[in-house]
């Protein structure tokens, strides 16, 4: 693993430091992050206040009007939501607003076995079965769905999508679309809130909506609290994998607070199922690796829809026993994907190790894991990977990036043969027929190649900051709190610490792991603790370097500093 480290220069660091009143540890992070010091002040404390006019959205006010006329009209409405965390937290936030001003909508997932992903026909006819509505709402997708908008719309219903995809194909022409990547060159290309996920849409379209009803003194509107829908945004802000700025900073920072408090009876009890304690702070990891997986779990194994109604449920019987139902599809879930992920390693190392892109594919494997199994190869290696299962004829899958390769740029170069895809550059979903798959492997090579400039299996570990041992404290916690939540173009700053002295042999744990102690210049002991690397100890009495994460670990009521070691390597000159 090679480190880098490029200084901001120090008269700058000193100037935010006085002007801002932080330290220079602290200064360092926010220049780094590319935070002007007019804008300090706003980054570390992101106000409510910070959102912007809901309208600067293309088609979002008439969104909000057709929205106030269904309302007032006691319309009929279906809302089809994806079956990801985004998509069951915006189809919950929508619904749950809904339900508030007296509606009843019906709500729809595809079942990703039988409908496949999106706006497909399977899915629409299934959310026609109880009858035809007045209006339809898609929830993170349809921004390509021409012929199904146009088939809805042919039987006389008002069609409403909202959805962060990017898409390099026409416009969607039929019903209302809102989609912050569509004529950004019109809009900004730098909106605050250009990068919102679905969730984020969806409460600036109930933002808006309350902002025309309010103007006509509609009581309910007045009563309606919008801050309380934030911790649902932040479920699927977080869990999409969009960048922790702007707008998503604001909504994600507030929202994991209002999680923390939640008093929603299906978050509670899958907090309790998954191990979650909201008296220790609520942090994106929590979502990312507890909730996350488990609300993705009956989307991928099952049907999502479970995951809505837990969202929406008032009865806490329902809401524990389908948490743990939810935690059953997860276990579930996490054996296929360790089979699959045991088999994908296996044909990477044998076949694909040398490819700066890899495209795997098994007939055997199970197309709601392999997303899962995308993230963890891409990891491993350091390289962008899509993941593919067996679906009839066809091969459907997802991919995963890595920092520095936009996904969505890499496809648009080699999409020809793929009869679907979308989604961000991060991450994407894709379906091409089977007998294309060697020239996609190849075509999809070539584009991370062509795109990356270079070795992008040499895997990099960027540090944000060299410090002492002396100045690992609880103050620099407190300060780099105010850098929360990371994510996604907000990362956990890795700091560099040198000449670090091990005077006490490791304690190996499960074989694996291991925990440490060092000493600062004053003799304070400091904890530590290294997950995965029990195989590279580090030397006794000898000086090392070392890459760490700052971390709180809660242990017995306790809250105790914690160094979380990534990486280390022996101290320049021994």
């Amino acid at each position: 693993m090679r480190w880098t480290y490029q200084a901001v220069p120090e008269a700058d660091v000193g100037a935010l430091s006085r002007d801002a009143g932080v330290s220079p540890v602290l200064a360092e992070l926010l220049l780094r992050n590319g935070i002007a010091p007019a804008d300090a002040g706003v980054f570390l404390r992101p106000a409510l206040a910070g959102l912007g006019d809901p309208f600067l959205l293309r088609n979002l006010e008439a969104a909000a009007t057709r929205l106030r006329q269904a309302i007032a009209q006691r319309e009929s409405i279906v809302v089809l939501g994806d079956y990801d965390v985004d998509g069951v937290s915006s189809t919950a936030l929508l619904v749950s607003v809904l339900r508030q001003f007296g509606l009843d909508p019906r709500f729809v997932v595809p079942r990703r076995s039988e409908d496949g992903y999106g706006l497909s026909r399977s899915a629409i006819d299934r959310a026609l079965e109880e009858g035809q509505p007045q209006l339809f709402i898609v929830l993170d997708c349809g921004t390509n769905s021409h012929d199904e908008v146009a088939h809805l719309r042919s039987l006389g219903i008002d069609v409403l999508v909202l959805d962060h995809h990017r898409t390099k194909e026409r416009v969607l022409e039929d019903g209302l679309l809102i989609n912050p990547h569509v004529a950004a060159d019109e809009t900004g290309a730098d909106a605050a809130w250009r990068n919102l996920c679905t969730v984020g849409l969806v409460f600036k379209l109930v933002h808006g909506l309350l902002k025309q009803l309010r103007a006509e003194n509609h009581p309910v509107a007045f009563s309606l609290k919008l801050r309380d829908y934030l911790d649902l945004v932040a479920l699927g802000t977080v869990a999409d994998l969009v960048p922790l700025t702007g707008e998503n900073r604001i909504m994600a920072r507030h929202g994991l607070t209002i999680l923390q408090e939640s008093r929603r009876l299906g978050l509670r009890a899958l907090m309790d199922i998954a191990g979650v304690r909201p008296e220790q702070g609520i942090q994106p990891s929590d979502i990312s690796f507890r909730l996350g997986p488990r609300i993705n779990a009956a989307g991928r194994l099952a049907d999502a829809a479970v995951s809505v109604e837990l969202l929406l449920s008032d009865d806490e019987v329902f809401c524990y026993e389908t948490a743990q139902k939810l935690d059953v599809f997860n276990r579930e879930r996490q054996d296929i994907e360790r089979k699959i992920t045991e088999e994908a390693e296996r044909l990477i190392e044998t076949h694909y190790l040398t490819s700066p892109g890899i495209v795997l594919f098994d007939e055997a494997w199970h197309p709601g894991v392999v997303g899962i199994v995308a993230g963890r190869v891409s990891r491993k290696y350091n390289r962008p990977c899509v993941v593919l299962g067996n679906e009839g004829d066809m091969a459907k899958g997802s991919g995963r990036s890595v920092d520095g390769l936009n996904l969505v740029e890499a496809l648009g170069t080699c999409c020809e043969n793929l009869t679907s895809w979308g989604g961000h550059p991060m991450a994407v979903g894709i379906a091409l027929p089977k007998l294309h798959l060697e020239a996609f492997r190849a075509r999809f090579a070539e584009a991370v190649r062509t795109l990356s400039g270079s070795d992008i299996a040499q895997a990099n570990l960027t540090l944000a900051a060299w410090l002492t041992a002396d100045q690992v404290t609880p103050a620099l916690m407190e300060e780099l709190d105010a850098l929360r939540p990371f994510g996604q173009a907000n990362p956990e700053p890795v700091f560099g610490v040198r000449n670090a002295v091990f005077r006490w042999a490791p304690e190996v744990f499960k074989d694996v792991h291991f925990r440490f102690q060092l000493e600062d210049s004053r003799g304070r002991r400091l904890h530590g603790v290294a997950w995965k690397l029990a195989h590279r100890l580090p030397p006794i009495g000898v000086p090392v370097d070392l890459a760490v994460e700052l971390n709180w670990n809660h242990f017995n009521g306790r809250k105790l500093l914690q160094l979380e070691l990534i990486d280390w390597r022996p101290a320049a000159g021994t």
